[in-house]
């Protein structure tokens, strides 16, 4: 994906894809949302664009699409296909229409795009998932909403889905060690024609 989509804007924490993407293009830019200030804090003092791409990060909630398509703008070149990775952040999301936040983020980007997810299931593991859902969600500000195989392929309304589809996340691009471990989340990818 990265040979032909030099461009990349992420939501969630994942520090190693700037990495990965580079050493397939070079000149990938990337853009991190997050609006955690220890986040922040970490982005200020390590992603810091000395190689020949670029690397941003965006103050922001994933909620404010407005805010992150603009300022994502500033490095991305939204002429040119980009990868979107929403990697476990979507059940976070659940004060607001998730769908209507990757629609539009998917809609300002051009043809070859493609969206990447996880999503913590509610169908894998049914009563361990909830019952671990609902203690943290007494434990926690936020408050996380799972969803079954059916609502995360949801997300991929309108997009090209990419083999093998919306699968347990240890079964995409599997390899041995990967297979020993069972998840509760779904991943996929999907490309807009």
């Amino acid at each position: 994906m990265t040979s032909r989509n030099d461009d990349l804007l992420l939501g969630g924490k994942d520090n190693n894809t700037r990495e990965v993407a580079r050493a397939v293009a070079s000149r990938s830019r990337v853009v991190y949302v997050d609006y955690d200030p220890v986040v922040l804090a970490h982005a200020r003092a390590l992603l810091i664009s000395r190689e020949a791409g670029a690397t941003e990060y965006i103050d922001a909630d994933l909620r404010d699409t407005d805010t992150i398509l603009e300022q994502a703008s500033q490095t991305l070149d939204f002429s040119r296909p980009v990868a979107i990775m929403l990697i476990a952040i979507l059940h976070a999301i659940g004060d607001v229409d998730p769908y209507q936040i990757v629609a539009k983020l998917m809609d300002a980007m051009p043809p070859g795009s493609c969206l990447v997810l996880s999503h913590v299931a509610s169908d894998i593991d049914p009563e361990q998932i909830a019952e671990a859902t609902a203690r943290l969600n007494q434990l926690s500000r936020q408050h996380f909403t799972l969803r079954d195989h059916a609502q995360v392929l949801r997300f991929f309304k309108g997009l090209e889905l990419l083999e093998p589809g919306v699968v347990r996340v240890e079964k995409w691009r599997a390899s041995e060690l990967e297979t020993q471990y069972q998840s509760a989340m779904w991943g996929g990818m999907g490309r807009k024609p």
